[in-house]
């Protein structure tokens, strides 16, 4: 009995260690911490299909991801939706 536990502890234990050099799963845990800080440091620029610059937002944001065709995020007590436009986000990760 004391063999199986042991060997089970072994084999999480190998498990975890080899996901933690993946670099999903450091992307995963970025995702995460931004998840629990209300967002990244960031540079967002949004530009229109032609490439003319709409608007920039630098701080500390959540965007929303989505399938819709849109982008969305809230920004100084402000919500922003933005359609059928280009969205560049550079994000600081530590």
């Amino acid at each position: 009995m004391r063999k199986k536990i042991l060997a089970t502890v072994l084999g999480a234990t190998i498990c975890l260690g080899s996901m933690t050099g993946c670099a999903g799963f450091k992307r995963e845990i970025v995702d995460m911490k931004s998840d629990w800080n209300g967002g990244m440091n960031r540079v967002i620029t949004v530009y229109t299909a032609d490439g003319k610059k709409i608007a920039e937002y630098k701080g500390k944001i959540d965007i929303d991801t989505n399938d819709g065709g849109y982008v969305k995020f809230d920004y100084k007590g402000k919500r922003y939706i933005y359609y059928n436009c280009f969205v560049e986000s550079i994000a600081e990760i530590d």
